[in-house]
């Protein structure tokens, strides 16, 4: 497990799993992924968990990839790589998750609340989808879930041009369910996961498998952007993304 994912499992049949990297405004490592995914894997083994909540830190929800680490590992296939095998298990993981998101929800910081069964905002919350940006493609089957929540012409906006969108757009968008204060933000969500975890598991499974639809069609989203994605990663555009994104981020250099 990655020292930054605290793993809580409450009473009340809620895994609180919490991105504590404050000094990389929760960036995703290999690490962190894995450990990710190992606390939805085990969620779905477990009698006693019965809903999962992802959460960041106060004006911080998730920076999307660690490129830098991303980039460490860019030899390895993707098809073994740590955010790919996370982002499978996200779309195949059986317990019910809620996210309360709070500050910043770059790339996989959004796009895994797709997956989502409830979404909770403060109104600190921002997101955004820059893939495009570095040269690469859409993630977590966004390229499939997103037109279908938003429209085609929206998501092309949203996926495309990497245009911003804050806490009350995400509502009127269908992306969050509500949008509260920080302070009150994931109490709610919790208490919210809470609810889903005492019902009863036969007619949750059922019901939720029935309003997600067609899981094969998730997975066929999610390989076909894996290949778009690996053919991107080799590129010189996205390399070339990827030194203009690192020297701005060395100390001293200016955004």
């Amino acid at each position: 497990m990655s020292e930054h994912v605290a793993v809580t499992d409450g009473a009340d049949g809620v895994r609180l799993i919490t991105l504590n990297r404050p000094e990389k405004k929760n960036a995703l490592t290999g690490d962190m992924y894995d450990a990710l995914r190992a606390a939805l894997v085990s969620a779905d083994g477990s009698e006693a968990v019965g809903a999962v909540v992802f959460a960041g830190l106060p004006g911080i929800f998730c920076a999307g990839n660690d490129i830098a680490d991303f980039v460490s590992r860019a030899q390895m296939p993707f098809t073994e790589a740590p955010s790919l095998r996370f982002v499978r298990q996200l779309a195949r993981t059986q317990t019910p998750m809620v996210a309360a998101v709070d500050g910043i929800a770059v790339g996989i910081g959004t796009t895994l609340t797709l997956h989502c069964d409830l979404v909770y905002a403060s109104p600190a919350a921002r997101f955004r989808m820059p893939f495009v940006e570095l040269g690469l493609v859409p993630e977590a089957a966004s390229s499939y879930l997103l037109p279908r929540r938003v429209g085609r012409l929206k998501a092309t906006e949203l996926l495309l041009l990497s245009e911003p969108f804050g806490a009350d757009e995400a509502e009127a968008l269908g992306l969050v369910n509500g949008v509260m204060p920080s302070g009150m933000l994931l109490e709610h969500a919790c208490a919210q996961a809470a609810r889903l975890a005492a019902l009863p598991r036969g007619a949750r499974a059922a019901s939720r498998k029935l309003i997600r639809g067609d899981q094969a069609l998730v997975e066929a989203a999610l390989d076909a952007e894996a290949e778009a994605f690996e053919r991107q990663l080799r590129t010189e555009e996205a390399q070339g993304a990827f030194r203009a994104f690192l020297a701005r981020s060395k100390p001293g250099a200016r955004a």
